[in-house]
């Protein structure tokens, strides 16, 4: 070989070793790239994981979690200390009433009476969220922060929506619309425990 081949060749090395970092910078989920770690309340989060909610045949939105340290336990997660995001991006349009039904219908399915009555007065807030938006369209980004003593704020393409809602309760029951014992959708919760 001669000198130039061995540079061509070192040089083939370093490109190709330093490509998995850039290709893990990054989770593809149906075209939505959700980064390694994002900032809330200026803590750094780590994306414990991202999946994709289909309905029937239909790729609705791919959403990804993140939090302080990556849990694979549901308890884990629930409990876990510091601020936490639930992103989604819309891969399809979807009527306000239609979303707001099926965060209605996770929320039921996955938190008691007694629990629903406690953070009544929050999901009628969030239920309000919903009418200030007729309409989610494909690509649209939601998020719903939490942020320890301030509560969830939910943020439409970088915008705040609707009020401030405090309890981390609340925040715990729409975690569990896709992490309860009754997932929204069997196979996005294991993948946002990082298990895909």
């Amino acid at each position: 070989m001669n000198r130039r081949t061995i540079l061509h060749t070192l040089m083939a090395v370093a490109i190709a070793a330093a490509l998995p970092s850039f290709a893990f910078a990054a989770v593809d989920v149906a075209g939505v790239k959700f980064d390694d770690t994002v900032t809330v309340a200026g803590q750094p989060l780590k994306l414990n994981g991202a999946g994709l909610r289909t309905k029937v045949i239909f790729k609705v939105y791919a959403a990804g979690l993140y939090l302080t340290d990556k849990k694979s336990t549901v308890p884990d997660v629930l409990a876990v200390p510091g601020p936490r995001r639930v992103a989604i991006t819309m891969l399809r349009e979807v009527s306000s009433e239609e979303f707001g039904k099926a965060f209605t219908d996770g929320l039921n399915a996955n938190t008691g009476k007694d629990e629903r009555n406690k953070i009544l007065p929050q999901i009628m807030k969030f239920g309000e969220v919903f009418a200030q938006t007729p309409v989610l369209k494909k690509g649209d980004q939601l998020s719903l922060d939490w942020t320890p003593n301030e509560g969830t704020q939910c943020y439409l393409n970088g915008k705040k929506i609707g009020e401030l809602m405090p309890d981390l309760a609340f925040y715990n029951a729409v975690l569990r619309i896709w992490l309860g014992d009754k997932p929204v959708d069997s196979s996005l919760k294991p993948a946002l425990l990082g298990e895909k």
